[in-house]
């Protein structure tokens, strides 16, 4: 029985090879079939459990290409805000340290559609080497052209050498360099003043090598008492970039807070932060004449309206003034109050007025600062007792 079954079984699979071969269509012409389709041969398994599932085609594996890393770029710039036309002009005069702070004053203001910034720096230069570069003829012709409306000055890292005049050579610091110096800011000064010119000079800062710092610190006090003098805003940023003993620092807080770097190499310009430190130190003086597109002369008056605005006082403004006061004793800290109503300063006639102050004692620097080396100060007052 088993051989029956087995015969029955070899013959269904020789029809099946043979199937394909003699099969008809229906009008009687022959199948043809491709060569290279070769029918698949059956199987036991087909025969008693069905047709086995085609395998799915074998798909060719292929490694992806690796993909280009994206090259880094940098953000896209802010978009450019176009000036108004009738826009503040801000000149920045001085030398090669205006010319960074011009940089930095204009990235400050790119947004500010009513300021513009003029950049007005010329390297190498100074009051002292007027025959390289003349600064009081140079800013007449500024005048001449309206070609500004408010000044910033920071200039006097180039003159620490002598001065030639009426046919004389002065060694730097001199008393007839100082006289021939302060003369050449004055006429500066006069000159934005008769033509109602906001100023704001800026002082210098402490430098790496100390016997030039103290140079540069005896110059910018000849600055102040020109500033204070010509009604000029004067901005001691001394402090700003010195360290706790008041010596130069290359290192100090950004307008962020942050420590960064305030100094170049040299010692003695700014870095891109220290530069921008500046610009945000002018931003706040510039508020005293620069109203987002109005620009006032007029220096508000802390005293307007009080007995003590009757005061005799020097034709000082601003901050200048409020320093002036200081000095004087109208202006008290909060934290002290007066023994007696008699201490107070009354406003009154030139006769009845309190004895006048020296102006030069605007100029001295705090005690213990590298700076407070007792410019103007006369002999009779230093060997007084105190």
């Amino acid at each position: 029985m088993k051989r029956l079954i087995l015969c029955l079984l070899v013959g269904l699979l020789a029809l099946a090879d043979l199937g394909p071969a003699l099969a008809q269509s229906a009008t009687g012409e022959r199948l043809v079939l491709a060569q290279n389709e070769q029918p698949r041969r059956r199987t036991l398994f087909d025969l008693l459990f069905g047709d086995e599932p085609e395998p799915a085609p074998q798909v060719q594996q292929t490694r992806p290409r690796p993909q280009a890393a994206p090259a880094p770029s940098l953000p896209p710039p802010k978009p450019a805000v176009d000036k108004a036309p009738d826009a503040t002009r801000l000149a920045v005069f001085g030398d090669s340290l205006a010319i960074d702070l011009s940089k930095a004053l204009e990235r400050f203001y790119a947004e500010d559609p009513n300021l513009v910034v003029i950049g007005q720096g010329v390297s190498s230069s100074g009051f002292v080497r007027d025959d390289y570069f003349d600064w009081n003829a140079a800013l007449a012709e500024q005048i001449a052209a309206d070609s500004f409306d408010l000044a910033v000055v920071i200039i006097g890292i180039n003159d620490r050498q002598e001065i030639n005049a009426d046919g004389q050579a002065f060694e730097p610091l001199s008393e007839g360099w100082t006289n021939q110096y302060q003369a050449r800011l004055n006429r500066f000064l006069d000159q934005l003043r008769a033509a109602r010119k906001p100023v704001i000079w800026m002082g210098l800062p402490p430098m790496s090598r100390s016997q030039y710092s103290a140079a540069m610190s005896q110059i910018s006090a000849l600055h102040r008492l020109a500033a204070f003098s010509g009604g000029a805003e004067y901005l001691d940023i001394f402090d700003r970039f010195a360290d706790e003993d008041g010596k130069y620092a290359a290192y100090g807080p950004d307008v962020n807070g942050q420590n960064a770097l305030m100094r170049k190499d040299d010692g003695i310009h700014f870095s891109a932060a220290g530069s921008d430190k500046l610009a945000f130190y002018i931003s706040q003086s510039i508020r005293t004449f620069y109203r987002g597109g109005r620009v006032s002369v007029a220096v508000v008056d802390p005293l307007q309206g009080t007995d003590a605005a009757n005061m005799l006082r020097p034709p000082f403004q601003g901050l200048g003034q409020i320093r002036l006061l200081e000095v004087a004793g109208a202006v008290m800290p909060l934290g002290r109050t007066p023994d007696r109503a008699s201490e107070l300063l009354t406003s009154g006639s030139r006769d009845q007025a309190p004895a006048l102050f020296p102006l030069e004692q605007l100029v001295d620097a705090p005690a213990g600062r590298v700076d407070a080396f007792g410019l103007g100060r006369s002999p009779e007052a230093l060997n007084a007792p105190r």
